[in-house]
């Protein structure tokens, strides 16, 4: 490995066995746990011993003859996840199956949890849902909020492994569970095979500070392993940063995994921002190698400008024209599905090279 430079030098954030119990047992303040005293000081003891042992993923196989090493183990996590990815693709592939599309809300906002109302994002996918459904496609509804409302949903975040060197990011992504830190539960095992599976992508958000909600942009954050990831973990033995280094540097293909599906995007807010998430949403995907169905199904906009968050309801329905450009922006997004399904659409740079596909 001469010349790998593998940079060190951040301060330590490993805990004493005191600093940690007391978080763990943070977690158990409901005075239901009172009586469970006993119980909880083995459960805490289990869990240090996973922490003091750095066991990352506790259940493990080996990888096998598809693997560029047989006899590493690999997480079963993983590879369910994986096996999840591959039968996604086969669905996506198969001309007999029904043309799907994935309608994201991208709002965290909901009346299951503080808001006590129903999101505006909601509805308008609602909108759109009900376009694809009419046209014969099956529809895969991933609404967002429900991390914020929903027991045991998280998006946890991307660790950018890709700064260190690019098949150090693993498609699908490894860095989760990690069972020794308590980062489990991640919703992206789910999330990347309802990518896959999909022929078109529908992102409806609203604008948070400029910005898409925070949900959204940890799930696209999450999204970097599916534009060049390596499909491969034991070809840099888990998180080798020398390794995956040293594979970048002898040449790297940028394996584009969602390749060719198309999208559509609306965007809203109330004062500010519409246009610039739209936009960065538009060239995330684009970057990905999706394909903008059209200009009519890329939508911003604002929804009771300037007006009391209190009414923004009833300024939605009063909306029309915003309720018929998302219907549209739905349309147009079916359209080229059907289009390239029957042939008639091919894109202009499929036979062009990128010489810079970082």
């Amino acid at each position: 490995m001469a010349g790998i430079d593998v940079r060190k030098g951040m301060p330590p954030v490993r805990l004493s066995r005191d600093e940690f119990e007391r978080r763990f047992r943070a977690r158990f303040a409901d005075p239901a746990f009172s009586p469970l005293q006993h119980e909880l000081k083995a459960v805490t003891a289990a869990a240090w011993d996973a922490y003091d042992h750095s066991r990352k993923s506790p259940l493990t196989r080996k990888a096998g003859p598809e693997f560029s090493d047989p006899d590493y183990d690999l997480a079963v996590d993983w590879i369910d996840t994986r096996a999840a990815i591959a039968a996604a693709q086969k669905r996506h592939d198969d001309p007999n199956e029904a043309m799907r599309i994935l309608l994201i809300n991208g709002s965290p906002r909901s009346e299951h949890t503080c808001p006590g109302e129903e999101s505006k994002t909601w509805r308008l996918a609602e909108l759109a849902r009900s376009v694809f459904e009419r046209d014969g496609f099956a529809v895969d509804v991933l609404d967002l909020s429900r991390q914020a409302s929903e027991f045991g949903k998280q998006i946890h975040p991307c660790k950018s492994c890709v700064s260190t060197a690019m098949p150090l990011c693993h498609w699908p992504c490894s860095c989760y569970p990690n069972y020794s830190l308590g980062q489990t539960g991640d919703w992206m095992n789910e999330i990347y095979p309802l990518w896959v599976a999909a022929h078109g992508i529908m992102i409806v958000t609203p604008v948070h500070w400029y910005q898409t909600p925070t949900a959204l942009k940890a799930m696209i954050d999450r999204l970097v392993c599916a534009d060049g990831g390596n499909p491969d973990p034991t070809s840099t033995h888990g998180k080798r940063a020398d390794e995956a280094k040293a594979i970048e540097l002898k040449g790297w293909d940028y394996p584009k995994h969602l390749d060719g599906r198309h999208f559509a995007v609306v965007a809203h807010g109330d004062a500010v921002g519409a246009e610039g998430v739209r936009r960065a949403l538009s060239d995330w995907l684009t970057d990905m190698s999706l394909v903008q169905a059209s200009r009519t199904a890329e939508v911003d906009g604002y929804i009771g400008y300037m007006e009391p968050y209190a009414t923004s309801h009833q300024a939605l329905d009063e909306d029309a024209a915003f309720q018929e450009e998302t219907r549209n922006a739905a349309r147009a997004l079916g359209a080229a599905i059907r289009l390239a399904e029957a042939g008639k659409y091919q894109r202009p740079d499929d036979d062009l090279n990128d010489p810079n596909p970082k």
